[in-house]
């Protein structure tokens, strides 16, 4: 009776796979995944050898399924350990340069010694001697540096399947047996057939266990991005618990509980500082190079570092939950996701290798028919070389590869892709739309302007109407406040304070009757600003909200705040035209101050008192005329919007909601990441494109080469040694092309 539940709720896991080594291991793996009941979806990523699981299965159903499959796999949780990845990648590129050194040492004095006669003759008795030593040491070296692509081979047989093992085994495999059987009977054999190719064997082995080996090293430079985020897990954490402080494991610490964090400290998970005063380097987080201060009711995140100060805050996020947590899983999910061009690459490769086993049983059967004698010589190399020459590797990595080192570049420059098509789409873009509030601007109204009459001073003014607001929750009170508070005037205490809801308020300091508000405010108190019309529009006109201050019916000043836009909003939007982009803003906001912001930015199409419910209707209306649109936002109102848009952008420092329904998220909030990111995504399709034409090339003209075709034309076959070295150099190729992503410069715009 089978003991084991499948879990209650779907979930989603990550494994670790052992023994992928080509593309068709992407279809084998899916496929006995998939028939796990249970099972909902499966993405397996072959640059990291990995699967990501969605389902109610339980993982010990999949690791016997893959092991049935000829994988082995574990369960990837907690809190990795990068250290340990890096180690395991070490030691999987020594093992490897072992098995080829091994295969290199008796491959390379045989090829040599064949090449120059060192050797007695087949047929003699000293050449049955030597060689069936040879073949027992070959059959050893094989083994060694080979047996696993045997072994997988025959798991795969079992289940009706084949990959790139198969291909190397049946080469490698029928090079040794058509050698050995030379030895024995090479008198029956034409003499242009005696020829042993142990050395093919061994060569080849080496080759390709080299080819893996470099392949291992440059593609765990790929992962440093994500090696370098999970680095930044604390592993301990000083909570204080009965007044006393403890250092406990980080997976020990629970919600509510209150951390110390001292000076140059990682801090441990994300929360809400309660005491103290410090600046926090947020830089891996967000991109941001400038320490950013913090005070009690500031939020402090996992991994970042602290620099000056010593704080006590309470945690809110432990574990997964951290924003930490999350940026990695977000990176892993991107790096894992299939762009159109990975799922046709995926389907090709499926079918690949039986393909080529076809093919090679052609090539054979051609040369033994129509070939020069020997004949059976000239059928048994080819065949052996098309076998060699086809292996997938590289057209599996073309696509993955690209894709993990961009999103961990995006990571590493404060640009967190959810998403990974949002890579393959973002630099298809011709439309962009932009939030106004959050996004183009700060989000947070300041003090823009004081002017001061009947005798009253600029601080006067502002020390009035500071008092007033004192006792307001107006969202504009608390930038009067803030520009009061910078100059330390000392604030009155107000008497008889009265809110007058869209209008303004209205107390008494001193024993005087003061007003603070908008024009209805003055007209409902018979108070004149006739004289001031005229300033009060251009402050309008600029983006800011003016507002009177008056006491006893006259006015004594003008106070206005304003929403600045960011530093780098208006360089951000010629950056984004200059690459040829169109420019929207779409705000709720009125109109007069919609188009002061879009004309300080640079934007000149302005859709102004959009309501939340209908930005989506904008993107869509956009959409049916042809536009490729993104949508940049920071509140719940813009999440429709983000989510129907071709691509979202949130900006980091918005609402859970509109991260949520964003493909990308700008960590920082710097609208300068968004021509950065459209740049990194035409390279990334860019970079993608070369390696799966390089690939295909290889494979379509290596094939027919590998299979004679310029034999009749110039006499020219493809050595089986020739055709391994290649096929192990095309998946290095690939990475290496791959990893150029990391170094590209992005400021620059990309042609299409």
């Amino acid at each position: 009776m089978n003991t084991e539940h499948t879990i209650s709720q779907e979930q989603e896991i990550r494994l670790s796979i052992l023994g992928m080594r080509c593309a068709g291991c992407i279809a084998a793996v899916e496929t006995a995944l998939q028939e796990v009941v249970g099972v909902k979806s499966v993405n397996v990523n072959f640059a990291d050898h990995s699967a990501v699981v969605t389902g109610v299965a339980p993982p010990e159903q999949m690791k016997r399924a893959l092991k049935q499959a000829g994988y082995d796999a574990a369960v990837m949780e907690g809190l990795e350990d990068p250290a340990e990845e890096e180690q395991q990648e070490a030691d999987r590129y020594r093992d490897l340069m072992k098995k080829a050194s091994v295969a290199g040492v008796l491959g390379v004095p045989l090829m040599l010694g064949a090449h120059l006669d060192w050797f007695p003759m087949m047929g003699t008795a000293a050449g049955t001697e030597f060689w069936t030593y040879v073949a027992l040491l070959t059959l050893a070296v094989m083994f060694y540096a080979g047996g696993h692509f045997f072994a997988s081979a025959i798991k795969l047989l079992r289940v009706k399947q084949a990959n790139m093992d198969t291909l190397i085994a049946l080469g490698t495999g029928s090079a040794w047996l058509y050698s050995s059987i030379v030895i024995d009977y090479s008198d029956q054999l034409p003499s242009l057939s005696n020829h042993a190719y142990f050395e093919a064997s061994a060569v080849i082995l080496a080759f390709i266990n080299l080819g893996s080996a470099l392949e291992t090293r440059a593609r765990g430079r790929t992962s440093a991005a994500i090696r370098a985020l999970i680095g930044l897990q604390p592993r301990t954490a000083r909570v204080i618990r009965d007044g006393q402080e403890l250092d406990i494991a980080i997976e020990d610490v629970g919600l509510g509980e209150v951390l110390r964090v001292r000076p140059g400290e990682k801090i441990a998970v994300d929360g809400i500082l309660q005491e103290g005063h410090s600046t926090v380097d947020e830089s891996m987080l967000t991109g941001e190079s400038l320490p950013v201060e913090k005070i009690a009711g500031s939020s402090v995140a996992a991994g970042t570092i602290n620099q000056t100060g010593s704080f006590l805050f309470t945690a809110t996020r432990i574990g997964r939950d951290t924003a930490l947590a999350q940026i990695i899983h977000s990176v892993r999910q991107a790096q894992s996701s299939k762009p159109e061009l990975a799922r046709l690459a995926d389907k090709i490769s499926a079918i690949f290798v039986p393909v080529v086993v076809g093919i090679a049983l052609f090539t054979f059967l051609v040369w033994l028919i129509f070939g020069p004698t020997p004949s059976l010589g000239y059928a048994f190399v080819t065949a052996m070389t098309v076998l060699v020459i086809a292996c997938p590797c590289a057209l599996g990595l073309a696509t993955p590869i690209s894709v993990m080192v961009a999103v961990g570049r995006a990571a590493q420059m404060g640009v967190l892709i959810r998403k990974g098509e949002a890579l393959q789409t973002a630099g298809k873009l011709t439309c962009m739309i932009l939030d106004k509030t959050g996004t183009v601007t700060l989000g947070k109204p300041t003090l823009a302007h004081v002017a001061a009459f009947e005798g009253y001073s600029e601080e006067q003014v502002l020390q009035r109407a500071a008092s007033l607001e004192s006792g307001s929750e107006h969202p504009l009170a608390a930038a009067i406040l803030s520009a009061a508070q910078a100059r330390s005037l000392t604030l009155d205490k107000v008497r008889k304070f009265h809110a007058v809801a869209g209008h303004g308020i209205t107390g008494r300091i001193r024993d005087q009757q003061w007003l603070l508000g908008n024009a209805a405010l003055m007209a409902e108190h018979a108070i004149s600003i006739d004289a001031h019309k005229d300033q009060m529009a251009a402050l309008a006109a600029m983006g800011q909200t003016p507002m009177f201050l008056a006491v006893e019916q006259t006015i004594a000043g003008i106070v206005s705040v304003a929403d600045p836009i960011k530093t780098d909003s208006a360089l951000a939007v010629q950056q984004l035209k200059q690459r040829g982009i169109r420019v929207l803003m779409v705000t709720g906001d009125n109109e007069i101050t919609a188009k002061a912001i879009a004309a300080q930015a640079g934007i000149t199409e302005v859709r102004a008192q959009v309501l939340p419910q209908d930005k989506a209707a904008v993107v869509k209306q956009l959409q049916a005329q042809g536009e490729k649109v993104g949508m940049v936002g920071d509140g719940i109102n813009d999440a429709p919007a983000l989510a129907q848009a071709d691509v979202g952008f949130a900006i980091g420092s918005g609402t859970d909601v509109a991260i949520e329904s964003a493909d990308v998220v700008l960590l920082q909030g710097s609208l300068l990441k968004l021509p950065e990111a459209i740049s990194l995504s035409k390279l990334t399709v860019k970079n993608i494109k070369q390696n799966l034409l390089g690939a295909f090339f290889y494979n379509t003209i290596g094939i027919p080469v590998a299979a004679g075709l310029l034999y009749p034309l110039f006499g020219v076959l493809l050595n089986p040694m020739i055709a391994g070295a290649a096929m192990a150099m095309s998946s290095v190729t690939v990475v290496t092309n791959a990893n150029r992503l990391r170094w590209v410069k992005l400021e620059e715009p990309v042609s299409k």
